[in-house]
């Protein structure tokens, strides 16, 4: 018998873990999508050192604007009812969503740190990720069938070496000058590349030589 009035009470963690998912989900509510928005967050979370979706909305505003925004979407799954949600096929999605990245289900992100809407598409040119570059991984990510933005960047650095010449100083030591050579460290052409494309979402993750090179963090 499927009655809602049976299904467990859902915790204040799953509770906001799935209104972000549902906020931030295309109105698609396409599960496979709602499910990887909900393990980047986890990530997200657990990458910066907290132990709670709590207190991870709490200190991070890049990732608690939805919560304070206005997002209709949050608001009406955080506003619900548990019965409500459990018996609405978007919120039951986004529920599902949040209990499997919370409890370490399967990652359908596919690793990822980072996704994008329709804004990548729509707003393509003075996109943050486009102009820093990105890629397409696989063609079946590519939910808004963009282009990728690449642009070669080669990292160099200076040695200076002394090297013996002819002849000898006033002294009557060998004389020596210094050689300086410019060496490439490595090179990248993209910052972002995808992992998964689900619904209305595109999904991302650093370029790995890019964060070797520039020191960085992958969730950064």
């Amino acid at each position: 018998m499927n009655d809602e009035k049976n299904k467990p009470q859902i915790t204040s963690e799953e509770r906001l873990l799935a209104a972000m998912a549902y906020g931030e989900a295309s109105t698609l509510n396409n599960s496979n999508e709602l499910k990887a928005i909900a393990s980047v967050l986890v990530r997200q979370k657990t990458a910066r050192g907290y132990d709670t979706i709590a207190a991870f909305v709490k200190e991070e505003p890049t990732y608690a604007f939805i919560v304070s925004d206005g997002n209709a979407r949050y608001k009406e799954l955080n506003n619900a009812k548990d019965d409500d949600i459990y018996a609405d096929a978007g919120m039951a999605n986004a529920l599902d969503a949040a209990k499997n990245a919370l409890s370490g289900g399967e990652d359908l992100s596919n690793g990822a740190y980072f996704w994008d809407g329709k804004d990548i598409e729509t707003n393509y040119s003075k996109h943050f990720k486009v102009k820093h570059g990105i890629k397409i991984t696989d063609p079946s990510h590519n939910v808004f069938n963009i282009k990728d933005s690449v642009k070669l960047v080669i990292i160099y650095k200076e040695i200076t070496t002394r090297v013996k010449v002819k002849g000898k100083n006033k002294k009557g030591k060998a004389k020596a000058k210094t050689k300086t050579e410019r060496l490439e460290v490595g090179r990248y052409d993209h910052v972002y590349e995808s992992t998964a494309g689900y619904g209305g979402t595109i999904f991302w993750k650093n370029n790995p030589d890019y964060i070797f090179l520039s020191k960085g963090k992958e969730y950064k």
